[in-house]
C-alpha cells in the first residue's frame, strides 16, 4: 500500500493570503502529493486565484481550518454560535471550489477556548448541533466530508481522543463526518496509536497530519510511526499523511503552539527531512 504524503501551508505562512502562491509548486517540487490549505480566515482567503494556480501546477488539496472565540460552536451566545456555522459553511464553499475532499482541524469548537471544566451536555448538544447544519450543508453543496481533529487538553475540553471524536460523529448523524488524527495530539491524549486508529476504522478515519510529539522534525522523536503506519494499513486508510509544523518567526501561531525553539534551520528543511524519514518508515510497512 503506497501512502500519499503531504505537507501544510503552516510550514511557510501563518496567514496564506495571494502573496503564498508560490507555496502550491514549491510542494509539488520538494517531492508532496497534496497541499493542506490551512485557512486562518475563509473570508479572506483568495480561492480564484489558488484554484487557477492547482490547476497549472498539478496538485491535489485538502484544507483545514480553527475556529475562534468569535466563531465557536459551543459558547452559550447564540449570535457566536450562528457566526461559527457562518465561517464553517464558507470553508466548506472554498473547499468545493478548489475540489478539496477534506475539510480538517478544530472546526467544531473554538480553538484555545477553555472553560476550565470538563465538556457539558449543553456544550455537546451546541457542536452537535452546529456541526450538524454545516454537515448537511456539505452533502447538499458538494462532496466535502467534515473531519474533526482531537487535539490535546491544553487546546480544547471537548474533542481530545477518537473514541469521542467517533461519538461526536455519531451523534452529528450525517455520514460526512470523519474523524482527523494528529501523532502531536495523540501522543499526549491516546493509550495507544494503534488502538486511536482501530477505533475510528475505515469509516470513520477521514484525515490524518503526520507530527513529531515536539513538532519538530518526523521520525526524529518518541512517535511511533511505524506502529501508526501498520495501523493504517490494516483498516485500508487511503487518504493523505501531511507534515504540519510552524516557524518560531510566527507572530501569533507561535505563540498560541507554544513553539519556542527552532528544531529546523527553516520550515522548508522541517518538511524535507520529515519527508525524507516518513518515506523510509512507510517503506518497511
Amino acid at each position: 500500500m503506497k501512502f500519499k504524503f503531504g505537507v501544510d501551508t503552516f510550514i511557510w505562512a501563518e496567514n496564506y493570503g495571494e502573496e503564498h502562491l508560490w507555496i502550491i509548486p514549491k510542494a509539488k517540487e520538494l517531492g508532496f502529493e497534496v497541499i493542506d490549505f490551512a485557512i486562518s480566515n475563509p473570508y479572506t482567503f483568495p480561492t480564484e486565484k489558488v484554484k487557477k494556480e492547482l490547476e497549472r501546477v498539478g496538485i491535489d488539496c485538502v484544507c483545514t481550518t480553527t475556529l475562534t472565540k468569535e466563531t465557536n460552536p459551543i459558547s452559550p451566545d447564540p449570535k457566536i454560535r450562528k457566526a461559527a456555522v457562518d465561517a464553517v459553511k464558507k470553508c466548506i464553499d472554498i473547499c468545493n471550489e478548489l475540489g478539496a475532499p477534506i475539510l480538517g482541524g478544530v472546526n467544531y469548537a473554538g480553538w484555545g477556548y477553555l472553560t476550565k471544566k470538563p465538556r457539558t451536555e449543553e456544550e455537546w448538544k451546541y457542536g452537535v448541533d452546529c456541526m450538524r447544519e454545516s454537515a448537511e450543508y456539505a452533502k447538499k453543496t458538494g462532496n466535502v466530508n467534515i473531519c474533526v481533529e482531537c487535539v490535546n487538553r491544553f487546546e480544547t475540553h471537548f474533542l481530545n481522543i477518537a473514541e469521542d471524536a467517533v461519538k461526536f460523529c455519531k451523534d452529528v448523524g450525517v455520514d460526512n463526518m470523519k474523524v482527523h488524527l494528529d501523532c502531536f495530539h495523540m501522543i499526549r491524549e491516546e493509550k495507544s496509536f494503534s488502538g486511536a486508529v482501530k477505533t475510528c476504522g475505515k469509516e470513520y478515519l477521514g484525515y490524518v497530519h503526520v507530527n513529531e510529539n515536539d513538532r519538530g522534525i518526523p521520525g526524529t522523536g518518541l512517535v511511533p510511526f511505524r506502529e501508526f503506519f501498520t495501523a493504517l494499513k490494516e483498516i485500508g486508510y487511503d487518504g493523505p499523511l501531511v507534515i504540519e509544523s510552524f516557524d518560531p518567526s510566527f507572530e501569533e501561531l507561535s505563540g498560541n503552539c507554544a513553539i519556542w525553539r527552532k528544531f529546523a534551520d527553516t520550515g522548508e528543511e522541517l518538511a524535507i527531512e520529515g519527508l525524507k524519514n516518513l518515506k523510509a518508515i512507510a517503506e518497511t510497512i
